[in-house]
């Protein structure tokens, strides 16, 4: 009993560890360096094919001090932003709350989200070349957390930021933090960050491995794994209770790929961990990759910043043969 009562401390523990950190996008698990969304002008080959981002803030139901809603590094230029030839490109960041936020019947379907301008527009702001932003947070916000649109499921008010790029042909690189404080990256407990279709940079270290955690919900028997423009830049495995690297094909230049997976009854209401392994042999930098996993209905499933539950933990089913 003593050590059942032992094993379920951990596993709170940990789960409130992940709730707390996971403000942040990429967040420390995922160690993913920046999202990216670029110019309405550059070609698809840059690794961003609809030059959009929409991800989602989930805030408790009982918070009710004001949240701020950090953008890191939001300018076109300077350290961190992909150049093409001068930085021409402007970035506008949009952030909605109130009804039809995020259970508008399309914005969960990846085809440009739908109807991403869903809710009430909040707050909005456009940045160009602006050393003023440029290696710094600009601050969304103070945002009432009544604002968002309460969602029975996650017992909790989402509200919703996008990311579209506008004139221009560059790639704008930058983070997320959603913070109790409009000066300081200060997490809120039991707050979490999702998206359904992630635009990332992929490490240019051959050595980092970057990590995203699709959550498996108790509908899905199968699931489909899209990657684009991956430009063959290593390999992808999957991780859960019953899958122990499982590989899945990667894209090569301005392409996607596709690959379909059963899901084990133990893997319904868990996370899922998708590996992305860089190649040894071949280096490739700034490469821009974009990734959506869908259950077998087409729908598609979050990618929460820090997992539900927990990483994944391979569990190996061991046969026991009797002795004659």
């Amino acid at each position: 009993m003593l050590m059942i009562k032992r094993i379920i401390l951990i596993s709170i523990s940990i789960y409130t560890f992940f709730s707390v950190i996971a403000q942040q996008a990429p967040s420390p698990e995922e160690n993913i360096p920046f999202l990216v969304t670029m110019g309405k002008d550059a070609d698809s080959s840059w690794g961003d094919e609809d030059k959009l981002q929409v991800f989602f803030f989930l805030v408790p139901a009982d918070y009710s001090e004001p949240i701020y809603l950090r953008v890191f590094d939001p300018d076109i230029g300077g350290q961190f932003d992909e150049l093409n030839e001068t930085f021409n490109t402007r970035t506008r960041f949009s952030i909605y709350g109130g009804e039809q936020t995020w259970t508008h019947p399309l914005i969960q379907e990846g085809k440009s989200y739908g109807e991403v301008e869903s809710g009430t527009l909040l707050a909005s702001k456009i940045f160009g070349n602006d050393a003023k932003y440029d290696n710094d947070y600009y601050t969304f916000g103070p945002f009432n957390p009544f604002e968002g649109e309460y969602v029975e499921k996650f017992d909790g008010r989402i509200f919703k930021i996008v990311s579209e790029g506008l004139e221009g042909n560059d790639g704008n690189l930058y983070r997320y933090f959603l913070s109790s404080s409009p000066n300081k990256n200060l997490p809120i407990e039991g707050a979490n960050i999702f998206t359904y279709k992630y635009t990332f940079r992929l490490h240019n270290d051959q050595n980092q491995i970057s990590q995203i955690y699709p959550f498996i919900d108790d509908k899905t028997t199968s699931i489909e794994i899209s990657n684009f423009d991956w430009d063959n830049d290593g390999f992808i495995r999957i991780f859960s209770i019953s899958k122990n690297g499982i590989t899945a094909p990667v894209s090569g230049d301005n392409k996607w790929s596709t690959s379909r997976f059963p899901i084990t009854e133990e893997e319904r209401n868990t996370t899922i961990e998708v590996q992305f392994i860089k190649d040894k042999k071949r280096k490739i930098n700034n490469n821009n990759v974009v990734i959506i996993v869908k259950n077998q209905y087409g729908h598609n499933l979050p990618f929460f910043a820090s997992p539900l539950g927990g990483i994944p933990i391979y569990i190996p089913k061991i046969k026991i043969n009797k002795v004659q």
